[in-house]
C-alpha cells in the first residue's frame, strides 16, 4: 500500500525525495522493503517512550537558556563548554542542534555564504560513440619544483576511446575551446548530438568554453563541486596515466618530453590495451564497432571448447556479450523482486 502510494506520487511528477519525505519514510527504507517485496507499512514503531527523552520541563529550560542574552550567540558548540565552565551541564550539543532544528531557530547568520544543497548530475545514457564524451585536466610535474604542464584528455564513454589530448603550460578556457573544437571536427559530431561531461574546475565553466559548446551544439554537464565519483570515467583514466610503468618517478624533462610521452601512451591505449569495461577489446575497436565480431568469435571458442571438454566446466561459458549502454551517474534504481 505505501509502495503504490510512493509510485502514485512519483508517476504524478513528484521528486523522490521529497516524496519520501512526505510519507515519513527514507529512500533507502523503500528501497529495502521493494527489494523484499513488503507493499505495506512495515514499521513498528516505539513501543514504550525512551527512558532518555526530555520533559517538557527540560525542553523549555534547554530553549530558555539558548535565547538567553548570554547564550543566544553563540552556537550550541559553544554553549556547552561555557555551562561547563559554569558547572551546569543541561544537554549534549546534538541534542541542542536537534532542539534548535525543531523548533526552527537554526538559521545561517555568519557573513559565509549560506550552505546550498547540490543535486546530482542527470544521468547520462551513451548507445553509441560520440553521444557521451568526459574530460578533465591533471598535473605533470614539470623540471622546476611547483611548476606543472598540464594534461588534457577527452574520452568517449561508451568506447573509451581518447578523442583528444594535449599537454600545456597553463589550463584555460581558450585552450580547452580549441581542443573540444577540435576534436568534434574529428569525429564528425553534428549539432544536439554530444554531451560533454567535466568537473567544476574554472576553465571546465569558462565563457569562452561555453560559447564554443553553444556555437557547436554540444550540451553541457557539470559534476557537484568536489565529488570526483560524479566524473568517474575521466578520474579511472588519470589513475591508468600515472601507474603505467614508463610513467616518469621524477618530473618530465621538457614540455616536449611530457607531449612525446603522452602521444605513446595514447596510441597504447586506443589500439592496444583491452579494457575491462568494454569486455576486454581495445577502445579503438569498440570505437569502430569491430568488436561486435570479436566478441562473437570468442562466445564461439569458448562454446566449442565447452563442447570438447563439458567434464572441466561447472557453469556456462563466459559472457562475451557486448555492453550495448554506457551510464554516466546513473540513477539509483529499486532492486527487481525475482518473480518466483
Amino acid at each position: 500500500m505505501i509502495l503504490g502510494m510512493f509510485d502514485e506520487a512519483i508517476a504524478a511528477g513528484a521528486p523522490r525525495h521529497e516524496a519520501s519525505k512526505v510519507i515519513g519514510i527514507s529512500m533507502r527504507t523503500l528501497q529495502r522493503w521493494r527489494c523484499k517485496g513488503i507493499a505495506d507499512d512495515n514499521r513498528s514503531g516505539p513501543k514504550t517512550t525512551p527512558r532518555n527523552k526530555l520533559s517538557a520541563a527540560e525542553r523549555k529550560r534547554i530553549l530558555r537558556v539558548l535565547t538567553s542574552k548570554e547564550f543566544r550567540d553563540h552556537p550550541p558548540s559553544q554553549v556547552v563548554p561555557r555551562l561547563a565552565d559554569q558547572e551546569k551541564y543541561l544537554a549534549s550539543e546534538s541534542t541542542m542542534y536537534r532542539i534548535l532544528h525543531e523548533e526552527k531557530m537554526q538559521k545561517h547568520r555568519e557573513p559565509t555564504r549560506e550552505p546550498r544543497k547540490r543535486s546530482r548530475p542527470r544521468e547520462r545514457v551513451a548507445v553509441a560513440p560520440n553521444q557521451v564524451w568526459s574530460w578533465d585536466i591533471s598535473y605533470m610535474r614539470a623540471p622546476v619544483r611547483g611548476m606543472f604542464f598540464y594534461l588534457y584528455i577527452v574520452i568517449d564513454v561508451f568506447s573509451r576511446k581518447i578523442v583528444a589530448h594535449g599537454v600545456f603550460e597553463s589550463e584555460c578556457g581558450e585552450t580547452a575551446a580549441d581542443l573540444i573544437a577540435e576534436a568534434c571536427d574529428g569525429q564528425g559530431v553534428k549539432r544536439d548530438q554530444l554531451v560533454l561531461h567535466s568537473d567544476n574546475g574554472s576553465p571546465m565553466k569558462s565563457s569562452t568554453l561555453l560559447a564554443t559548446l553553444d556555437a557547436l551544439g554540444v550540451t553541457r554537464s557539470l559534476s557537484r563541486p568536489r565529488v570526483s565519483n560524479d566524473n568517474p570515467y575521466s578520474e579511472s583514466l588519470f589513475g591508468t596515466v600515472k601507474t603505467r610503468p614508463n610513467y616518469p618517478t621524477g618530473a618530465f624533462a621538457s614540455l616536449a618530453a611530457a607531449r612525446l610521452w603522452v602521444e605513446k601512451f595514447v596510441r597504447w591505449y586506443n589500439t592496444e590495451h583491452r579494457h575491462s569495461g568494454i569486455r576486454f577489446v581495445t577502445p579503438e575497436q569498440r570505437h569502430s564497432g569491430e568488436d561486435v565480431a570479436i566478441l562473437k568469435k570468442r562466445t564461439k571458442v569458448y562454446e566449442h571448447a565447452r563442447k570438447c571438454r563439458p567434464e572441466r566446466w561447472t557453469g556456462g561459458v563466459r559472457i562475451w556479450s557486448r555492453i550495448e549502454e554506457v551510464r554516466l551517474n546513473p540513477e539509483p534504481r529499486p532492486c527487481e523482486v525475482a518473480q518466483v
